[in-house]
């Protein structure tokens, strides 16, 4: 992947590792999208041998991993340069700033925990399509505002297809889980009463996920020379969210979990040495996802992905989900012809609407619609500015 290192003067000559063309700035993005929609793999594997592992319990070495995979893309990547480092960036930035990122973090991390109880409660079939398809919509419309980039109809456009295929995707499930003869009442009350709970969890989940990515980009503030944060101090910060928001929220979860026995926290320590391993490693899969959207969305205006397009694809993390599920879990295992299509559809579906989000920022829209959005935009930042102060 072809990278330079992108000059940024302030005090002297510095240096920060960036995408130099579209395309690699498009790959880290891909990359991306894989490491989100893989890393619950880790979760997975943590119940093979040993038996089931908690995701409270589990949740505390992700949350450690992602903190290892921040400082280490940190002290590399980031501060390659000979004179503005990863450090030095955090010695110039607004400490306004320094907070969006770690809140940014925080609130990522309770939508996260909130997306992994609803699956626990009512499966794939109701969290990550309602979840995820919720914070889709709203983040790249947020992001959009914030940021506006590429052609708008093109976006949408895109962005409606991958909404389609998280529908259709929901609906291949549901079919799949459909049992052949109707259940006793008693059991369908409390299939019901499972159903609700993790609709709930996941609109929660979805309203915060879609919440987050703004956070991120308000942190970059107007660039390293307007004391605003380069994508590798963003995801140190960030990551500092995710830990320490990580023990204070399983506070709740642990006492009062959404399914199952309360726990103590330190049923920690009863986990293997495997199933700790898996969720760091769970953790910097996740991270590197991360880092690698962060530093694509800031790359060079006149090859930058831009944060919407950044998001869209990122969350297509839902499919590969799906995928991952379909060839490795065979989690359709013995499916119906009819559920066969929808997951053919599906599919179709979300490489279109892929591909589309893809190639938004190739075709500029008309002048007059980017003047609206950049008014817009100015708008709801100055407002923005005038309420904080």
């Amino acid at each position: 992947m072809p990278l330079r290192s992108e000059v940024v003067e302030s005090r002297s000559v510095k240096y920060m590792i960036l995408p130099e063309a579209y395309a690699s700035a498009l790959l880290l993005i891909i990359l991306s999208m894989l490491c989100w929609g893989s890393w619950a793999n880790t979760f997975k594997l943590t119940g093979k041998p040993a038996g089931k592992w908690r995701f409270e319990l589990f949740y505390y070495d992700y949350s450690l991993g992602v903190l290892v995979a921040a400082i280490i893309a940190a002290y590399t990547f980031g501060s390659m340069g000979s004179e503005l480092s990863f450090s030095d960036n955090l010695l110039v930035a607004a400490k306004r700033n320094m907070a969006y990122a770690v809140a940014a973090g925080m609130v990522f991390n309770l939508a996260n925990m909130l997306l992994v109880a609803a699956i626990s409660v009512a499966g794939l079939a109701v969290a990550f399509p309602v979840g995820i398809g919720l914070a889709l919509v709203m983040g790249v419309i947020w992001n959009y505002f914030l940021n506006p980039q590429g052609n708008p109809t093109l976006l949408a456009a895109g962005v409606a297809l991958v909404v389609c295929a998280i529908i259709v995707d929901a609906l291949a499930y549901t079919a799949h889980a459909k049992p052949a003869s109707p259940p006793p009442a008693s059991r369908g009350r409390s299939k019901s009463s499972a159903s609700s709970k993790g609709i709930l969890l996941s609109l929660i989940s979805g309203v915060l996920m879609g919440s987050f990515y703004p956070l991120v980009e308000m942190s970059k503030g107007g660039g390293i020379d307007a004391a605003g944060l380069g994508p590798y101090a963003v995801a140190f910060l960030f990551s500092l969210g995710v830990f320490f928001s990580t023990f204070v929220y399983n506070l709740y979860f642990l006492n009062l979990p959404v399914q199952g026995e309360p726990l103590s926290m330190f049923a920690y320590l009863k986990g293997t040495l495997g199933q700790h391993a898996l969720g760091i490693i769970g953790g910097i899969i996740w991270c590197t996802g991360a880092i690698s959207n962060f530093v694509a969305a800031s790359a060079p205006k006149s090859v930058q992905v831009g944060p919407a397009v950044s998001y869209a694809i990122g969350q297509g993390a839902t499919m590969v989900s799906a995928l991952w599920g379909v060839l490795v879990w065979k989690e359709f295992s013995g499916a119906r012809t009819n559920v066969r299509v929808l997951l053919t559809l599906m599919f179709v579906l979300f490489l279109a609407g892929l591909m589309l989000v893809a190639i938004a920022p190739l075709y500029v829209a008309s002048s007059s619609v980017l003047q609206f959005f950049g008014s817009l935009h100015g708008e709801i930042l100055g407002g923005l500015g005038t309420y904080v102060v």
